[in-house]
């Protein structure tokens, strides 16, 4: 019998699945908050300079008297008069405005707190000069993520998956609590990159985890469930964020919860294919008999026993005996066209989606309305990816989400300025399909990655999405050059991106891969009549087992 045999035999989809896959996903809720909370944490308000200690701002137009202003007739932020100038500003920059003399903000700077109370920019004046500080905590949080999935992919191939959801948890909850009480931003930084860390590993062994005990026919449900969950922790976002207009209080709100999964997480079963894949028999019959308890079929447990699984599990246990070592992405061929195809998938996704979702305050709307309506495309988005996904297969599904993603950015970069409507909505539509694209690259790549090295396959692949998302801000700079050019090229990346996907094989209604033998097998696309052969092969095999188990 193949390891899903075993899964259907112990229970399917039973009360252990909903159970353990519910309380897996319900931390992902979270995630989203945490991904992109520094749209709130991080806000600039409106500013302007601070007059000196000793200015008389009591009578009117006093405070005006100190500030020049811009084109459009609006304070400029960061620099202000040496002296007040006599008579009221004029707002296209002549006369009094054009002759004053101006210096820095060397007494600080008066926000707007109509919008937000307090956050980092506010409290730890990074603006002006200070201004690309604000980009750098972004940046280190996903340093954090980057370096998450390198460390804690490797781990999980060796611990298991179950013991780094516990580390993660507590590491999120510890981290993100501490980032809430940083004294200064250097603190806050420090936190905030630990913070990224676990929820890298959060992200990679809850998708393992929940694939590994569910059955074929369910996987793509479950990666679709994950993905939506994680859409409504933006609404939710949204929602604590407005009733929470401190930063502090919001960045304690979203971490404080984590500790309620860290104390949960310790009921959870460890997958029995990674113990089959690691060798282990004896944790493996442990594992599916106390599921098949949960699930009430104690009488399918008590069949099981370790000679029945050593006949049923032969492959794993003669071929998959042991990891494979990282070097084996490069070493091996079908391994290194996997690696090479997905790092870009991975990339190109993450790199477009960042460029889109982290600079909402851009859009001119309230910031909560934008977040919620980035939250609610992923709905229908994430329903059509799921259907091409069962329907079509999970190549068609990547292939035309980065590609229809791409061309709404392409196309956003050549409508005029003043067209908010037609942007916001291309905007919005190519936010949709790179949050399919994100839905379908979990799935396919643990769908891809034999058991031994899925896990650190999908730490490589968050890897590139981290470095994506690092890079990401700095393309933003370009618009110095011309205001459209990042837009042309966070939509050619997705482009590029989609054409890899043909060098992929598809994985719908196929079984997951246990070794790199799998893989090798299936890349090769052995024939027909040597598929039956085998099967023949292994009939009195799969019969002796059977007989063993009473079936």
């Amino acid at each position: 019998m193949a390891f899903n045999d075993l899964l259907k035999q112990v229970g399917g989809v039973g009360r252990f699945q909903k159970i353990q896959v519910t309380l897996v996903i319900l931390p992902l809720l979270l995630m989203a908050s945490h991904n992109t909370m520094q749209n709130f944490t991080a806000a600039i308000p409106t500013h302007h300079c601070r007059p000196p200690a000793d200015a008389n701002l009591s009578k009117d137009g006093e405070l005006d008297a100190w500030l020049p202003r811009d084109r459009q007739g609006l304070p400029k932020s960061c620099v202000r008069f040496t002296s007040p100038q006599e008579g009221l500003p004029f707002p296209n920059g002549t006369e009094a405005n054009s002759t004053g003399a101006t210096e820095p903000c060397t007494d600080g700077w008066v926000y707007d707190n109509s919008t937000f109370s307090s956050t980092i920019v506010t409290e730890w004046d990074l603006v002006c000069s200070h201004r690309a500080l604000r980009h750098l905590a972004q940046s280190l949080y996903m340093v954090g993520v980057l370096i998450g999935a390198i460390v804690f992919g490797y781990l999980a191939d060796r611990l298991g998956r179950r013991k780094l959801l516990i580390l993660n948890y507590l590491q999120a909850a510890v981290s993100g609590s501490c980032t809430a009480f940083a004294p200064n931003f250097s603190v806050y930084c420090a936190f905030r990159f630990l913070t990224g860390m676990s929820m890298s590993g959060i992200a990679l062994n809850t998708m393992t985890l929940n694939m590994e005990w569910m059955p074929i026919h369910t996987r793509a449900l479950v990666g679709t469930l994950m993905g939506y969950v994680y859409s409504l922790g933006q609404f939710i976002l949204a929602g604590v964020a407005y009733a929470m207009p401190h930063w502090r209080h919001l960045q304690l709100m979203v971490s404080a919860p984590f500790f309620a999964a860290f104390i949960y997480s310790w009921f959870f079963i460890e997958s029995a294919r990674w113990h089959s894949s690691s060798g282990r028999v004896d944790l493996t019959l442990k594992a599916l008999q106390r599921v098949a308890w949960i699930n009430g079929k104690q009488k399918e447990g008590a069949k099981l026993n370790m000679e029945v699984l050593r006949a049923s599990l032969q492959k794993e246990l003669t071929m998959g005996n042991g990891q494979a070592s990282a070097m084996e992405l490069l070493r091996c061929p079908a391994l290194r066209r996997l690696f090479l195809c997905l790092s870009l998938l991975w990339f190109a996704t993450s790199f477009a989606y960042y460029g889109l979702v982290m600079d909402l305050q851009s859009f001119g709307v309230s910031i909560y309305l934008i977040q919620v309506i980035f939250g609610a495309v992923d709905l229908p988005a994430k329903f059509v990816s799921f259907l091409v996904i069962n329907s079509l297969g999970r190549r068609p599904a990547q292939m035309a989400s980065l590609l229809l993603a791409g061309i709404c950015i392409l196309v956003n970069g050549v409508v005029p300025q003043d067209q908010s409507i037609v942007r916001t909505s291309l905007a919005v539509l190519g936010k949709g399909c790179l949050a399919a694209s994100f839905n379908c690259i979990f799935l396919y790549t643990g769908e891809l990655y034999p058991t031994v090295i899925r896990q650190t396959g999908l730490g490589i692949g968050s890897t590139m999405a981290r470095v994506g998302s690092i890079v990401s801000p700095l393309v933003s700079l370009t618009a110095d050059l011309y205001h459209s050019v990042p837009l042309f090229i966070y939509g050619i990346v997705p482009v590029i991106a989609s054409a890899a996907t043909a060098l992929l094989p598809e994985t719908l209604g196929q079984p997951l891969p246990d070794t790199v033998q799998d893989l090798e097998s299936r890349t090769r696309g052995k024939p027909r009549r040597q598929q039956q052969e085998k099967q023949k092969q292994m009939v009195p095999l799969q019969a002796s087992a059977q007989q063993k188990i009473g079936l």
